[in-house]
């Protein structure tokens, strides 16, 4: 099967003893635990070491797992999953594989389908203006609150901002890369945060209203 995990040998056992005055912990390793993640058709996977490249639909996305002692190779007769392994793993190091397969898995979508952030521009009595430059990588927001600065807030890479068309007042933000996208997105709301005053009252800021793909299943 070619989902889900599998372990070789004791999961964990643990024993305590008495020497002295000192306590000593022993704590058993897994032999050997895989996770397998199957490759999605129409998206090209290279590994090399422990660099993961995924080309699809949108672009490519590269990501470097070598802090984490994994194994990273592609597996079967077609190669078209990849297997995710550790040797004599503790339990900290069989979360991190996990941890491996979702950020792979999120590459597969964001190039396969691509992130998508919406925002509204919420606001009571000062209307919000929001100018978008530089190709959708730049965004300026004035008259928050009736101020006068002008707050510039920058896309990270591989990330852009436009206006939607058919919703007033609302933003959408869309990248390949899920953690380039929300933290771009998260960037803009705190950009408009309300400082000294009560938030229970003073509402008005950029707020996050739908996230997902741009295509949908």
């Amino acid at each position: 099967e070619v989902s889900g995990r599998s372990h070789f040998g004791s999961s964990r056992a643990a024993s305590e003893g008495f020497c002295g005055a000192s306590f000593f912990f022993l704590v058993m390793k897994v032999i050997n635990s895989q996770e397998f993640v199957k490759i999605p058709k129409g998206v090209e996977v290279e590994v090399s070491g422990r660099v993961v490249k995924v080309t699809g639909k949108y672009g490519t996305l590269e990501r470097n797992f070598r802090h984490l002692p994994v194994v990273i190779e592609k597996y079967g007769k077609k190669q078209t999953v990849l297997k995710v392994e550790i040797w004599f793993g503790l339990s900290k190091h069989l979360a991190c594989m996990r941890t491996v397969c979702s950020h792979i898995e999120n590459m597969f979508t964001g190039v396969m389908k691509k992130f998508e952030y919406k925002q509204r521009l919420v606001y009571s009595h000062f209307p919000i203006n929001v100018n978008i430059l530089n190709g959708g990588k730049t965004v300026e927001i004035r008259n928050y609150l009736g101020e006068k600065c002008v707050r510039t807030v920058m896309m990270y890479p591989g990330v852009t901002c436009r206006k939607s068309e058919q919703t007033k007042d609302e933003l959408i933000i869309e990248g390949v890369d899920i953690d380039n996208t929300s933290m771009s997105a998260a960037k803009i709301h705190q950009s408009c945060l309300c400082k000294k005053k009560d938030i229970r009252k003073f509402l008005d800021g950029i707020y996050e209203c739908e996230s997902g793909t741009v295509d949908k299943d």
